[in-house]
């Protein structure tokens, strides 16, 4: 699982899930990629879900990149505690992604396999997400 060797801060607020990606939303190492269309917080074990999903489908040929990270910790309260207290601790990570983000690239296979292998990875996560090409990302400048 992803989550950060080291961080400065152990708890972090919510913050919020507001505007369009204005970095990450280009499709920069691989062919062809998978763009978040809703803005979200993804987990790390729903990144490695996606990942495994790929990978299998296109039976380790070609190259994944996942261009996401989970460097967001997430804390909660244990169950049946009374309010109050202080914050809870961190339980698990998550990467903030807003619409058009570039999640996961694929390169070294063609486009029916990849575009297979990512709506498997887009049913493992929370959001609708699209099928983009590089020359597509390119051409929206």
């Amino acid at each position: 699982m992803l989550l950060p060797k080291r961080v400065k801060y152990r708890r972090v607020q919510r913050g919020r899930l507001k505007g369009t990606a204005h970095r990450g939303n280009k499709v920069t190492y691989g062919q062809f990629g998978l763009v978040a269309l809703e803005p979200a917080w993804i987990t790390a074990n729903q990144i490695e879900a996606a990942r495994i999903a790929m990978t299998r489908y296109t039976k380790r040929g070609g190259q994944v990149w996942i261009k996401i990270f989970p460097d967001k910790p997430i804390t909660e309260k244990p169950a049946e505690t009374r309010m109050g207290s202080g914050k809870g601790s961190p339980e698990y990570w998550v990467a903030v992604v807003k619409p058009g983000r570039v999640m996961f690239e694929v390169a070294g296979v063609d486009e029916a396999v990849a575009r297979e292998a990512m709506r498997l990875a887009a049913n493992k996560l929370p959001i609708k997400c699209k099928f983009v090409t590089k020359e597509e990302t390119d051409g929206e400048q």
